[in-house]
């Protein structure tokens, strides 16, 4: 399974944009955004102008690295949101957002998406009460998404009742901390989708 293995933070230097990829250490000091939030490589200071090509691909090299998926998965995605009815920027960004992976993050299971990917792909996510084990699951409304009960028997796991308590899940997603299980109230729309980005943008570059 492909997938980036190098430094994430030099993503979030490049985007000058924290990208939240690491985790609890993006909301410290530590961050590089905080230490140096200049593009990487040794022309990193001197920033070139970009043209209306270079904004559009930035827009959609952002949202590709929010969500972890690569250049093909990614434009799968946007053919079935070019093909679906609607906005086709705002139902890109819906069928990312609705990756069980991502949804595993925003309902607090999971320090950071990349946490969230390691958890489904390892077993310990149950929907419906059913083992997936596929990252890229596409979430329907009124699913269940549950740690498994195995696997809350793991001292990880069972530190995450806090944790959980502590974050906000957004209002398409209901949490229950103690059981360490959530559901699907409905789709999402954009505006449940906290992710500074001009989809519109990426729709203008893949349709040169």
């Amino acid at each position: 399974m492909a997938r980036y293995t190098q430094a994430v933070c030099r993503l979030c230097r490049r985007e000058a944009l924290k990208l939240y990829l690491k985790g609890e250490r993006c909301y410290t000091p530590k961050c590089s955004m905080e230490k140096r939030a200049v593009p990487p490589g040794q022309h990193g200071q001197t920033r070139k102008k970009e043209t209306p090509y270079g904004v559009q691909m930035r827009e959609k090299q952002k949202v590709k690295r929010v969500y972890g998926v690569l250049e093909r998965q990614f434009r799968r995605y946007f053919t079935i949101a070019s093909k679906s009815k609607g906005v086709t920027g705002e139902t890109l960004l819906q069928l990312l957002e609705r990756r069980l992976d991502n949804v595993v993050y925003r309902l607090g299971f999971a320090a950071s998406r990349s946490d969230a990917r390691q958890m489904v792909l390892h077993g310990h996510i149950r929907v419906n009460d059913r083992r997936v084990n596929i990252p890229s699951y596409l979430v329907r409304e009124g699913e269940s998404i549950a740690v498994s009960p195995r696997s809350r028997e793991k001292a990880r796991f069972k530190q995450l009742v806090e944790a959980v308590a502590s974050r906000t899940a957004p209002p398409w997603l209901s949490v229950d901390a103690d059981d360490l299980r959530g559901s699907v109230l409905r789709l999402p729309v954009r505006e449940d989708i906290d992710l500074t980005v001009q989809e519109h943008l990426i729709v203008e570059l893949y349709s040169k």
